[in-house]
């Protein structure tokens, strides 16, 4: 080609390369990328949809309920129901049971009756020669004469529904001294009884407040328990024994405790308990 020759412009149509040719030939086109949805859309929609077909069947079902007549109830009472068909005859209906059998009857007399009698060969207290003692102990005597934070014990007992306390006392040889504790507590959704001794058992093997020791099981009683304790010696007096019982029999709780200058044996506090709790 001559210098003064030029170049002929491209025809309109003419296929332009868009990129130069290299030995290989025209370059392959590069595919667009392909935009994906962002995950989790679909799921939301999924949601949305069964949501809402939930709240129109929620709406659509209360006003078909609305709109209908109500619907009459079923009799309460229908007759052959009943057992038995016929009430038995006079002559053919239990008898009531005996008060020897009947709890209630026992529970709900005089307390003091069912407290043990005193053992021969015992004499009674200071109290009772006095004629101050009729056999009823006020709540806040009890709480006051055997235990260490009597404020607490009043209320923890009045919490519980303690209906009333019957207790008997009596002295033996020259220090020993006897004391008995029948608590009834009132019927109700809180088992007084049982609550109250349960609380007295789980101090009993604490060394500080307690015996010490985990006792030994009261024959006719599935919980109650008796315990000795350590002797307290202290200097310028007497050493200190001391026993006790706990147990329970329906809404009584039973409290007993044995102390003595001299060492008190398993059988007269385990004895003494198994008298009183045949008794209730």
């Amino acid at each position: 080609m001559e210098p003064n020759d030029t170049i002929p412009a491209a025809q309109p149509g003419a296929d332009v390369p868009a990129e130069p040719l290299g030995a290989g030939g025209p370059a392959e086109p590069t595919a667009a990328p392909v935009r994906r949805r962002p995950r989790g859309r679909t799921t939301l929609i999924i949601a949305a949809a069964a949501l809402l077909g939930i709240v129109g069947g929620v709406a659509v079902g209360y006003g078909m309920q609305a709109e209908r007549e109500p619907t009459p109830l079923a009799a309460l009472s229908q007759p052959g129901l009943g057992y038995p068909a016929k009430p038995a005859a006079a002559d053919r209906a239990p008898a009531p049971l005996p008060a020897a059998q009947d709890r209630r009857a026992k529970t709900d007399g005089d307390l003091r009756k069912l407290l043990i009698d005193r053992p021969k060969g015992t004499r009674k207290t200071l109290i009772d020669e006095l004629g101050l003692g009729d056999g009823w102990e006020p709540i806040d005597q009890y709480a006051e004469m055997n235990f260490e934070d009597p404020h607490y014990m009043f209320e923890a007992l009045a919490e519980r529904g303690l209906r009333r306390v019957a207790s008997a006392s009596w002295d033996q040889g020259k220090y020993r001294n006897t004391e008995v504790h029948l608590l009834q507590f009132r019927s109700g959704d809180v088992l007084g009884a049982a609550e109250h001794v349960d609380e007295q058992m789980m101090y009993m093997p604490l060394g500080k407040r307690g015996a010490g020791n985990t006792g030994d099981a009261i024959k006719g009683s599935r919980e109650g328990r008796y315990f000795l304790y350590p002797v307290e010696r202290e200097a310028g007096y007497l050493p200190f024994y001391r026993a006790r019982a706990l147990a329970v029999r329906g809404d009584i709780a039973l409290d007993i405790s044995i102390s003595d200058s001299s060492p008190i044996s398993k059988k007269d506090i385990r004895t003494l308990a198994e008298r009183q709790l045949e008794r209730l």
